[in-house]
Order: structure tokens, then C-alpha cells, then sequence
């Protein structure tokens, strides 16, 4: 019997979530969709390297982000600045943002690690807890797309369990039409 029920919530599940434009129960997750979900896909996480600390925080401040990805002058990107930085390398040791400058205490591009948005969720997740970070710049074909936190992963995990338990539910109420479609 299990195996008869298992295709059709596997359909039931594409269909309903297509619809959306999101990734299935039965189907991964991408940096992607979480991207899509994130509540700040519309906002600038570029800042030159030659630009101010207290740049990059009022950045942060002003809209509630914990990191930026760093230029150079022609675009490329060169590394990343964070929250953390700011109060291990400025705020700990005395320093002051306004005579200190992005690229003296952000992370080069050569330990960034980044994402591409056919990564999984779980790839992402993966990345994160191996390098102890919280934000990962989306990027695709050396374009920076957006960035990713902890908590658009968590969202979008979460998500994505919510509408495994709705496909299974609303199959076991008999909802949807399910065998109508056979």
C-alpha cells in the first residue's frame, strides 16, 4: 500500500509547491530559493574596500544586516566585512571607524567563502559550520546575487518542512484530489 501512496504525494507535493515556485518534498533546496525567501534580496551588500568602517556599520544599522561583501574599484570582489570584524578588530582594540578603512579588517577573498545559488540548503549549512560563519555571499558567475544568513537558511529549511507536513496532511484528509489524477 506504502508504495502506492509514495508517487502519488510525490506528485501531489510537485505540483502544489510549482505553483509557488519553490523546491518539493521530495526535491532540494537551493541557496536559490532561499535567496528568494529572504526578506532583503533588494538591498546593496556591496561596499568598497577604500570606504570608512563606520561606512559599513551604518550600513549594517541601517538596514539590519550583519555583513557586506567588499569591492574594489572596478567591481571585483575582494573579501567581506561583518559584524564580527568590526568588534574583534575596531571595537576590542581601540580602534575608531571613522580612521579605519574596510579592506584594513576585512576578510580577503582568498578565505571568502561564497555560495552558488544551485548549491543545496544543506551544502550552505554545511559551509557555514565548517568555517564558523554566518553569512555567505550568494555569487554566480563572479556576480555577487545577494547574501544568505543562518536565518534565511533556518527559514527556508523550515519552510520547506511545513509544506512536506501540509502535502502529507491534506493526503491524509483526502484534500487535493490526489487520485483523481492517477
Amino acid at each position: 500500500m506504502l508504495s502506492k501512496i509514495a508517487p502519488i504525494v510525490a506528485r501531489s507535493a510537485a505540483r502544489s509547491t510549482a505553483v509557488r515556485g519553490f523546491a518539493t518534498a521530495g526535491e532540494t533546496l537551493t541557496a536559490g530559493d532561499a535567496a528568494k525567501l529572504s526578506g532583503y534580496s533588494n538591498i546593496e551588500y556591496r561596499i568598497n574596500e577604500g570606504a570608512m568602517v563606520i561606512d559599513a556599520v551604518q550600513q549594517f544599522a541601517a538596514h539590519n544586516i550583519g555583513c557586506l561583501v567588499t569591492v574594489n574599484d572596478a567591481g571585483d570582489l575582494t573579501g567581506i566585512i561583518s559584524e564580527r570584524d568590526y568588534i574583534s578588530k575596531i571595537a576590542l582594540l581601540g580602534r575608531t571607524s571613522k580612521d579605519t578603512m574596510v579592506k584594513e579588517i576585512a576578510t580577503q577573498s582568498s578565505k571568502l567563502v561564497t555560495v552558488k545559488p544551485d548549491d543545496t540548503v544543506q551544502a550552505c549549512m554545511e559551509k557555514m559550520l565548517a568555517s564558523d560563519i554566518r553569512h555567505l555571499p550568494l555569487v554566480d558567475n563572479g556576480e555577487l546575487k545577494g547574501m544568505l544568513s543562518i536565518k534565511d537558511l533556518v527559514k527556508t529549511t523550515i519552510k520547506e518542512k511545513e509544506d512536506a507536513i501540509k502535502v502529507l496532511s491534506d493526503f491524509a484528509l483526502g484534500k487535493g484530489g490526489h487520485f483523481g489524477s492517477e
